[in-house]
């Protein structure tokens, strides 16, 4: 991503930024695979560091695939 990220994502906005279908994410966080979320009231966040973290366990896991 760039350096203009947010420190904040919505669902909404984690999705299009990633390119991801809001499903896919749902999928993800049901197996355990998704990015880290935090809840503030009834909206479901997640951060700067939280979606560069799941990029970087997504790098790793298609490297450790294709070895």
């Amino acid at each position: 991503m760039s350096h203009t990220e947010p420190p904040l994502y919505t669902v909404t906005a984690f999705c299009a930024a990633h390119h991801i279908a809001r499903s896919f994410l749902y999928q993800l966080l049901r197996e355990g695979r998704g990015p880290r979320i935090m809840k503030l009231g009834r909206r479901t966040f997640i951060t700067r560091e939280a979606a560069a973290d799941w990029r970087a366990r997504m790098e790793q896991q298609t490297a450790a695939l294709s070895a």
